[in-house]
C-alpha cells in the first residue's frame, strides 16, 4: 500500500505542507455560481442577496466573522437548507435550490463541524455508508464490490486508520473522528469538496495530516472549499478567498490579497 505523500503530491516548506498552486485541471471556469441568494432566519438575513462564484479546482477559503453567513451558505450547497430566493448554477444547471440526495450527481461532498457518525458502528461501516443509494442492507451488499474496497483500504491509510477499522466510532480519540469525517467524504470521490472546520480541536500532527489529504485533493484537480478561522492555514492551503460579512460578499481573491484589504482587516481581523 502507497503512503500519504506516494499517492497524492505535495511538497513542504519550512513553515509546513503547502499546497502545489498549480493543480491539473485549468484555471478560468466556476464550477458553482449563487445569484442574488437569500436566507432568512426569524427575520434576520443569514444570507443577503449573495452573488458569488466559486471557481473550479481552487481551495478556496470561506472566511468571516462568526454569523457571517459561511456555514449557512455551504449548507445550502448541500442541501441541508433551501433559499428563501435567488439561483444557483451548478456546472451549468440551474437550480433555485439543491437537495441533499442529489450531491451524488453533481459530485458534491462534505464534512460537518459537529460531525455525522454512526457511534456503534465500526469504522469500516461508517466508511462505507456515505457511498450508498439505497437502504442500509443493500448498500453494505453495494459497496463490498473490489472498486469499493480497493477505495476503502487507501482511504484507511490516508486517515491512519488501518488499524482501528473494526473499533465503533465511539471508541476513537477526537483526534481520529474528524479524520474519520473526512474518510467518509473521501470515499464518495466528489469533485467538490467542503470541509467546515477540518481543523478544529486537533492537535499539530494531525493538522498536517488533514494538510496533506487537502493538498493531496488539490493536486488532482478537486475544487475544495474551507471554512476556517486559522488564517495561517487559509495562506498555506488556499489560493482562493472568500470574505463573507453578514451574509454579503465583502471580497474575493487571492489570500495574501483579499487579508490586506482594508474592510476586511476593519471587519474581520479587527485591525
Amino acid at each position: 500500500m502507497k503512503k500519504i505523500k506516494d499517492i497524492f503530491k505535495f511538497k513542504k516548506q519550512s513553515a509546513g505542507l503547502v499546497c502545489d498552486v498549480n493543480p491539473p485541471s485549468a484555471y478560468g471556469s466556476d464550477i458553482i455560481t449563487v445569484k442574488n441568494l437569500t436566507k432568512q432566519f426569524m427575520g434576520i438575513k443569514a444570507i443577503d442577496d449573495l452573488t458569488v462564484n466559486f471557481p473550479q479546482a481552487k481551495t478556496i477559503g470561506l472566511i468571516g466573522a462568526n454569523g457571517s453567513g459561511k456555514t449557512t451558505l455551504v449548507n445550502i450547497l448541500t442541501g441541508m437548507l433551501f433559499p428563501d430566493s435567488g439561483e444557483i448554477i451548478v456546472r451549468d444547471k440551474k437550480r433555485t435550490h439543491i437537495k441533499s440526495n442529489e450531491l451524488r450527481k453533481y459530485r458534491i461532498a462534505r464534512t460537518f463541524q459537529d460531525g455525522r457518525l454512526i457511534e456503534q458502528m465500526s469504522v469500516i461501516d461508517n466508511l462505507l455508508l456515505p457511498v450508498a443509494e439505497n437502504n442500509l442492507i443493500e448498500s453494505l451488499k453495494e459497496v463490498s464490490t473490489k472498486d469499493y474496497q480497493d477505495r476503502l483500504e487507501k482511504v484507511l491509510e490516508i486517515t491512519s486508520l488501518t488499524e482501528h477499522k473494526n473499533k465503533n466510532a465511539e471508541e476513537l480519540s477526537y483526534g481520529l473522528r474528524k479524520l474519520l469525517e473526512i474518510g467518509r467524504v473521501l470515499m464518495q470521490d466528489a469533485d467538490i469538496y467542503f470541509f467546515d472546520e477540518p481543523f478544529s480541536g486537533l492537535f499539530p500532527e494531525i493538522v498536517e495530516q488533514v494538510c496533506e489529504i487537502i493538498c493531496g485533493l488539490q493536486s488532482q484537480g478537486k475544487t475544495i472549499v474551507i471554512i476556517e478561522h486559522n488564517m495561517s492555514l487559509i495562506k498555506r492551503l488556499c489560493n482562493y478567498t472568500i470574505v463573507l460579512n453578514h451574509g454579503k460578499l465583502l471580497a474575493e481573491g487571492i489570500p495574501e490579497e483579499v487579508l490586506q484589504n482594508k474592510d476586511v482587516r476593519e471587519s474581520y481581523l479587527g485591525v
